[in-house]
């Protein structure tokens, strides 16, 4: 067995699932807990952002993010079940990577805007026009408040969609390279490269 993901990578990892599912569950129940699991979620974030710049081989975005181009070939050839095992990221995983990265930072974001009204007015206010006729005396809270509350769920929603794609990508991957790709995110580490592999 190599290592593959070291303390860094599998702390972001673990870590990460542990903050959304705990905020998902807290969203409506215990909202000071909520924040701060957004918090700290944002702060992982950062850490993985960070870590994918200057940590180890297989941690740096420079090693597996790669064009849609390859993602899409990557896609076709695992339709047909003749996509390569990488020791690193896939493809297709490195656009998850992406993704959820990009959700989560802004799912963070919103729920930091919602924390305090005010903030708010750092969004920009095209969407003013719409609300100009509204009676509700809530002009301040439709066009701030309520618009950022509905991006925080629209993207709380996305991440959700996301994680279960790449549950459902881990299992597949797992059976298709005849490894548990979950343990090697608690151990860190995998079967060496094999002919054929992408190391």
């Amino acid at each position: 067995m190599i290592r593959v993901w070291d303390p860094v990578v599998r702390f972001f990892h673990w870590g990460l699932a542990a903050c959304f599912a705990l905020a998902w569950l807290t969203a409506e129940e215990a909202q000071g807990a909520h924040e701060w699991l957004g918090y700290a979620a944002a702060a992982l974030v950062a850490l993985r952002v960070a870590w994918g710049l200057v940590g180890s081989h297989y941690a740096r975005f420079a090693q597996f993010v790669c064009g849609p181009g390859a993602v899409l070939a990557y896609l076709r050839a695992m339709a047909t079940g003749r996509e390569r095992r990488f020791i690193g990221h896939n493809p297709a995983g490195a656009a998850m990577i992406v993704a959820l990265l990009l959700s989560m930072a802004g799912t963070a974001w919103t729920g930091w805007l919602m924390a305090e009204p005010e903030r708010a007015a750092l969004l920009p206010t095209i969407v003013a026009p719409a609300f100009a006729d509204d009676d509700d005396g809530e002009r301040g809270e439709s066009r701030g408040e309520g618009a950022v509350e509905e991006v925080h769920e629209a993207l709380a929603n996305l991440m959700l969609a996301l994680v279960v794609l790449h549950l459902g990508g881990v299992a597949l991957a797992s059976l298709r390279h005849r490894e548990n790709l979950a343990r090697a995110m608690v151990t860190g580490l995998k079967r060496p490269a094999e002919p054929g592999d992408v190391a």
